[in-house]
């Protein structure tokens, strides 16, 4: 499932026609890219640095399509600075919009014209009160002057505690930087200080009349620090009456590139914040395809000599019928009878059949009731990923008048073309008894086979998704995702029919629900993955992003479910139509 990355681009040249066509297409560009992407920073440590984080695959299409339409700029030009949304580092999904904290801000905010794709992405930008001249260099300019009341100064302790980074954009470049510092030191006597950064260092590169790259830094300045309480002694900064002034200042400084314009996607593209680690995927791959083969060669090899022998036995009289093989045989072969008998809640059946192929096709799980909670959780902690109601409402109007129809034509499509169900054997009117089944041939128990081999075949893989969505890494190996799918879909359709197979042996026919629900239940172990992911291997906590990560994660566990089953169901079919067309009998 993916979960929806689309990620912001912003249009700040002159000239508000330029900016708003730009803005337009470059949302259209997000959105593309997002669909391609397909579905939403794993250090703890605490540096006094402010670093730039990787730019992902979408911004970086973006900005290469932006080097054919970019203006450029002449000393002294103005170079507008966005805020954008700050949030805690390890929630990656819950972030506020910047004049949320208490800041420097102007008297009248004034925001920015946002494509659906920003929108989607919870960008609100809005123009700051930093003044930025192009190739003028700035030293240690006052930002503004405040006086913080000792509720704000908690507020703010609070927020870089919680390790809070803020998003600027200058000229189309997204700028991260951390809130404040924190240091842990001492064991006995233990000492914790929180630090405030009220001065920043803007360093832009730039070759000719363009913007090439723009991060901050703090380096050559020290943090503010927020002691317990509003009214403690600060060096350099005034304080009274349980209220703290602050002074925010900032430098800008100008260095020459040489890249071009047409580059600057690169300069990007190739600054990297994360180490690398990717030769794991290898390996991953390796442990998928060994569980491939070991799997095929049981369903090939071990299945179909059991098979062999079978039709060899059961054929032995070639004139006998099918009453008089009914009073000797047994196995999958005496229930020839019974084994197309439809099952119960048929129509159920094909529900959730077809919606898992529409999944399977799609792979996307646009179910509105968890989203319209998700998003509500968001509405009410003031996060910016929450939706506006003019975007739901463009949205909804986007499926009611696209979707929807699509949807209602493809059924009635669907229904007019497809023909009766063709058995290869006729079904008696009284289904046959089914005779006691042992313990390993219990619905549980298959659905706990099938589902952990495929869910074993991806565990790995599956580390690097979540991590994706959920945290501060890119993914970048479509290919080796695309392989690993394949993989899945191949484990699902073996175990299916094996399972199956070892069903039919046992002459209990009720295999439609069964094929369903053997590999179907993958979708459970997704889950309990997603639960050891979130406890073990993130630093994700708070109701808004649990509740992000919680609710799509039962999507995605539930998409899952779907296409296994739809696959599972598809190959168990194809698998008994194949041995009963391959008898001999009336």
């Amino acid at each position: 499932m993916a979960s929806l990355l689309c990620l912001h681009v912003s249009a700040s040249r002159r000239g508000e026609q330029q900016r708003s066509e730009e803005g337009q297409m470059f949302g259209f560009l997000h959105f593309v890219a997002m669909a391609i992407k397909g579905v939403m920073h794993c250090r703890r440590g605490h540096s006094p640095g402010s670093r730039q984080r990787t730019m992902s695959p979408p911004r970086v299409l973006a900005l290469c399509f932006l080097t054919a339409v970019a203006l450029g700029y002449k000393q002294g030009d103005n170079v507008t600075v966005y805020v954008n949304k700050v949030g805690p580092y390890h929630n990656p999904q819950e972030t506020y919009h910047f004049y949320t904290l208490p800041v420097c801000r102007p008297d009248k905010v004034h925001h920015k014209s946002l494509s659906l794709g920003e929108v989607l992405d919870g960008d609100r930008m809005a123009e700051s009160l930093y003044h930025i001249r192009f190739r003028e260099n700035v030293e240690k300019k006052t930002l503004c002057q405040l006086t913080l009341s000792e509720k704000q100064v908690d507020q703010l302790r609070e927020a870089i505690e919680e390790l809070y980074y803020f998003e600027f954009v200058l000229d189309d470049i997204p700028i991260w930087g951390f809130v404040g510092y924190i240091e842990e030191s001492g064991f006995l006597p233990h000492s914790h200080k929180v630090g405030l950064w009220t001065h920043l260092d803007f360093n832009i590169e730039y070759n000719g009349d363009s913007v090439i790259f723009a991060n901050v830094s703090v380096k050559e300045v020290k943090p503010v620090p927020l002691e317990d309480g509003a009214g403690a002694a600060l060096g350099g900064v005034g304080v009274g009456g349980g209220s703290l002034t602050v002074i925010h200042t900032y430098s800008v400084r100008w260095f020459e590139s040489p890249l071009t314009h047409a580059r600057r996607a690169e300069r990007l593209r190739d600054y990297s914040f994360f180490p690398k680690t990717l030769e794991i995927h290898w390996l991953s791959i390796i442990n998928s395809l060994v569980l491939v083969v070991l799997l095929l060669g049981f369903v090939i090899i071990i299945l179909m000599r059991v098979l062999k022998n079978d039709f060899a036995r059961y054929n032995v009289e070639e004139e006998a019928g099918c009453d008089d093989l009914d009073q000797g045989d047994n196995g999958w072969k005496i229930i020839h009878t019974d084994v197309f008998r439809f099952p119960p809640y048929k129509s159920l059946l094909c529900a959730v059949l077809g919606v898992g192929a529409q999944f399977l096709t799609l792979a996307t799980a646009p179910l509105f009731l968890t989203w319209s909670v998700v998003n509500s959780v968001h509405w009410w902690s003031g996060s910016t990923q929450a939706l506006p109601a003019t975007t739901v409402l463009l949205l909804l109007g986007a499926w009611v008048s696209v979707g929807f129809p699509l949807t209602v034509i493809g059924g009635i499509v669907g229904k007019n073309r497809a023909g009766g169900f063709q058995a290869p054997c006729r079904t008696r009117n009284i289904p046959r008894q089914i005779p006691p089944q042992p313990w390993y041939k219990h619905a549980a128990v298959h659905m706990a086979i099938g589902g952990f081999l495929p869910f074993s075949a991806i565990s790995v893989e599956l580390y690097y998704i979540f991590a994706t969505v959920w945290g501060r890494e890119h993914y970048t190996l479509y290919g080796i995702l695309l392989c690993v799918f394949a993989i899945l879909l191949s484990v699902g359709a073996c175990i299916s029919v094996a399972l199956t197979y070892f069903l039919l042996s046992g002459e209990d026919y009720r295999w439609w629900w069964r094929s369903v629900l053997s590999t179907g239940s993958t979708g459970l172990f997704i889950f309990v993955y997603s639960v050891f992911y979130y406890r073990n291997r993130s630093s994700m906590s708070g109701l808004v992003q649990s509740t992000e990560f919680f609710g799509y994660s039962l999507l995605t566990a539930l998409v899952f479910s779907l296409m296994l089953g739809s696959v599972s169901f598809w190959a168990s079919l194809a698998f008994i139509r194949y041995i009963y067309r391959s008898l001999k009998m009336d």
